[in-house]
């Protein structure tokens, strides 16, 4: 096995995580808080989303997915790319409004088979070019994709456990 191989598992293994924690919910339950100023399934699903989406598309080269489709206006938001919900405060996580939870996952998915190919075409070596001089050390490929995954896994482990507390 090689790193493109441990990295398209990992990734693999968040579609289940995602639709484990929507799966079924009303759009009410999607957007409930634990505590006031907490963040909602909704919103950990939507930000781990537009993470990913933002990341990949800077290493790609490529625009984003979030900006087509009218993706933005089916989770009740403006069309900001530049939105990854990273500072939220309270009223922004709880402006996240998707239609259901079906938008959540495929929304996830559409960005998922992205990361999924990108990944498919990598190699050991393309995983140690620096793509972030602004950090010490610099972050390579394989860093940020690690990094991402991590983002991801976490709010999705984060959504389910709010989905527990239904």
């Amino acid at each position: 096995m090689d790193a493109k191989d441990i990295l398209a598992d990992a990734f693999g293994r968040l579609p289940e995580l995602v639709h484990t924690a929507v799966h079924g919910l009303t759009a009410d339950q999607l957007r409930w808080a634990p505590a006031p100023g907490a963040n909602t399934i909704a919103w950990l699903i939507w930000h781990a989303t537009r993470v990913q989406d933002d990341h990949v598309a800077d290493l790609i080269g490529t625009g984003q997915i979030y900006p087509t489709g009218g993706w933005a206006q089916r989770f009740g938001l403006p069309a900001d790319d530049s939105d990854t919900g990273y500072g939220h405060s309270a009223e922004e996580v709880a402006a996240v409004l998707p239609e259901s939870a079906q938008v959540l996952e495929d929304y996830y998915r559409s960005v998922h088979d992205r990361t999924m190919e990108f990944i498919s075409g990598l190699t050991d070596a393309d995983l140690d070019r620096v793509v972030d001089k602004a950090w010490d050390p610099p972050v390579t490929l394989g860093v940020r994709l690690i990094s991402v995954y991590d983002d991801d896994a976490q709010h999705a482990g984060q959504a389910a456990y709010i989905r527990g507390l239904l």
